[in-house]
């Protein structure tokens, strides 16, 4: 059996499609979000800080404006954008690549499969790619008053003082909180889109833009629900080794010094939020 594993547009038209889908999306829909995840981040590092996301942002906005409450949202589109565009794309690219490689009928037998290494591929490169900017985000969000007046200034600080590895340091937990993250997000998505059509009458190709758009959105918020789960844990290491770990500490001895100080219930901090 002969099988194809180099692609293009021809071979694969989503491709195109979810590279800018992904690219469009992620850093318009986080940067909306930005309010709700400083608020989060900064009781990641500080549970005490704030009762909560109301009186977060009306501390906030006491101290700083209204504008304070978006505080890191340059890095966060500029970074989810480059992120989703990887992520989404990479998804595509990878999930065909294997679905040749195992041939018609292991790729229809072993799907979920293919969906989790698909997914597991194309975000280990995304995360490379957003790696840097979740840096500067974090360290503008944990540091009050913020401690860059924007993204580039804020590369600048960083690998000024702890070089390019800076800008890396948190790039372990972030595989941690985004491998798992995404994995469970397009395999469940999936999951849950076949389940549905498979219980309503008729196929996919019967329905409706709309329907089919309702159906996805269904999907979606499960799977976002699930995703958000498994990877929360990482999620606060992510914001803890940002803010916190020492140039030169070695990973393993800042995570042991983290769980340490937060404890199992600390790994938790942030998720309803979320």
């Amino acid at each position: 059996m002969q099988r194809h594993t180099k692609q293009s547009l021809a071979d694969n038209p989503s491709l195109f499609v979810s590279v800018f889908g992904g690219l469009m999306a992620c850093g318009a829909t986080h940067w909306m979000v930005t309010p709700l995840d400083l608020v989060k981040c900064r009781r990641q590092v500080n549970s005490k800080l704030y009762a909560g996301n109301f009186d977060g942002w009306r501390k906030i906005i006491s101290a700083e404006g209204v504008a304070g409450i978006f505080t890191g949202g340059g890095p966060t589109a500029i970074g989810y954008s480059i992120q989703g565009a990887l992520k989404y794309g990479g998804y595509e690219y990878f999930k065909k690549l294997y679905s040749d490689l195992a041939g018609p009928e292991n790729a229809e037998r072993y799907k979920t499969w293919i969906y989790l290494a698909g997914s597991a591929s194309a975000e280990v490169i995304a995360d490379i790619g957003l790696c840097p900017f979740e840096a500067v985000k974090i360290c503008a969000q944990t540091s009050m008053p913020p401690f860059a007046k924007g993204t580039w200034n804020g590369i600048n600080k960083i690998t000024s003082t702890e070089g390019i590895a800076g800008l890396y340091k948190g790039i372990y937990p972030l595989w941690g909180r985004q491998i798992p993250y995404t994995m469970m997000k397009f395999a469940s998505f999936e999951t849950v889109v076949e389940m549905i059509y498979h219980r309503l009458p008729g196929s996919k190709a019967d329905y409706s833009k709309t329907a089919q758009t309702s159906v996805a959105f269904t999907g979606g918020y499960i799977a976002g629900i699930l995703c958000a789960v498994i990877s929360h844990p990482a999620d606060v290491m992510v914001s803890k080794l940002n803010a916190s770990r020492a140039p030169g500490e070695a990973f393993g001895a800042a995570m042991s010094r983290i769980y340490k100080d937060i404890g199992f219930g600390g790994l938790w901090n942030g998720l309803p939020v979320r």
